[in-house]
């Protein structure tokens, strides 16, 4: 019998729609403003996932988890996932004690590897109950909800997470050592990008399924790069009638300011020639922007080093309704050399299926990475 652990922070990922940049200490304001469960939702999509898929059968699977909505109120109604115990409960409002709590009874239950939903800051919060409980070489898959994830034990998507935790049970990868980094929130959301090293996680090693950790690449010696792709956007995108909607992060900030805007480094912004008509933009304000203009519309994104991530880290404001309303083939990705060398394919995760495979259909994607200078690099949607 293989005991699994299920644990889904049902607060994580709350505030990205709405812009907050993480929901560290935000989850109260994010759901007085409308926020809708994103966690628990993508933990179920997870399971029924890997109901479907896992083939060996399930007669040897064991599900310890929470009472609650840390865990039971999230199983899929009539998908056979294998037995399932609860061994801990939680209250309504969880916090970061309830994650050790659960973690603790857990790992005095016997299992043998934790599935979880959340972000870094939950990723932080259990590798800090596996060192309480002398048991850092626990293994985990992380089923990614929050709004920055940057630690290399989380899956590529839901999806993604059921296909390895289904091949690890079939004895079909072997466990590896992973970063877990984690943002300081309270600074981004100043717009200060300060990432840490907290510790390491075991995981199943895949490629193919599992992110890795992000890498923050330096724009050093870069700078003719990126005063040509300035350049080229300035000349040839900034128009009276365009309206560009900038993605978040190091380059684009520089590539704005270059032509004399202002925009916010860590979010989402939108101008019309030199206008700057919109920073740091929720969902709802993106909507109501693109709702309102008629004429062409581009989106400006820039991968994350390392990851690949186009779409579905950092920039959860950029919708599935914002994405159709914008139009895919309106998206145009831009990278320096230097992230090039770490960017091989362009991964998308964008919570809707049907859109997810729109983008796959297209099979590669254009990125601008110097002045009048493109090139095409495959999509990739796990």
């Amino acid at each position: 019998m293989v005991r699994l652990g299920l644990l889904v922070n049902p607060d994580a990922g709350l505030g990205g729609r709405l812009g907050l940049k993480g929901s560290d200490g935000q989850a109260e304001l994010a759901r007085s403003l409308g926020a809708q469960d994103r966690s628990g939702p993508r933990m179920t999509n997870m399971l029924v996932h890997f109901s479907t898929l896992h083939r060996a059968g399930f007669d040897d699977v064991e599900w310890l988890t929470s009472e609650g909505r840390m865990g039971t109120e999230w199983l899929p109604q009539g998908a056979n996932i294998g037995t399932v115990r609860t061994v801990h409960a939680s209250s309504g409002t969880t916090t970061a004690s309830d994650t050790a709590d659960a973690v603790s009874t857990l790992l005095d239950s016997g299992i043998g590897l934790l599935v979880y939903a959340g972000g870094d800051g939950t990723t932080r919060d259990i590798v800090v109950a596996f060192e309480s409980a002398g048991q850092p070489k626990t293994p985990v898959i992380g089923v990614p909800t929050g709004v920055k994830m940057h630690s290399g034990c989380f899956a590529a998507s839901p999806k993604a997470a059921a296909e390895v935790l289904s091949a690890w049970l079939n004895d079909d990868l072997l466990l590896a050592s992973t970063e877990v980094l984690d943002l300081d929130e309270e600074r981004y959301r100043t717009g200060e990008w300060v990432v840490q090293l907290y510790a390491e996680a075991i995981t199943p090693a895949s490629p193919r399924w599992m992110q890795g950790s992000k890498q923050r690449i330096e724009a050093v010696g870069e700078d003719d790069s990126i005063e040509g792709l300035a350049d080229h956007i300035g000349e040839l995108l900034i128009t009276d009638e365009r309206l560009i909607i900038w993605g978040s992060g190091g380059t684009l900030h520089m590539i704005g300011e270059m032509n004399g805007y202002e925009p916010s480094r860590l979010g989402i912004d939108a101008t019309m020639g030199s206008e700057q008509v919109g920073t740091d933009l929720d969902e709802a304000g993106l909507l109501e922007l693109l709702a309102s203009h008629s004429g062409p519309v581009t989106l400006l994104l820039s991968p994350m080093g390392g990851q690949g991530f186009l779409i579905g880290r950092g920039n959860l404001q950029l919708s599935p309704e914002v994405l159709r309303a914008v139009g895919i083939d309106n998206i145009l990705g831009v990278v320096t050399p230097a992230k090039l060398l770490t960017v091989r394919t362009l991964r998308i995760e964008t919570g809707d299926e049907m859109l997810d495979a729109e983008f796959a259909s297209k099979r590669y994607m254009k990125v601008l990475q110097g002045y009048r200078t493109t090139r095409v690099l495959p999509v990739t949607v796990d």
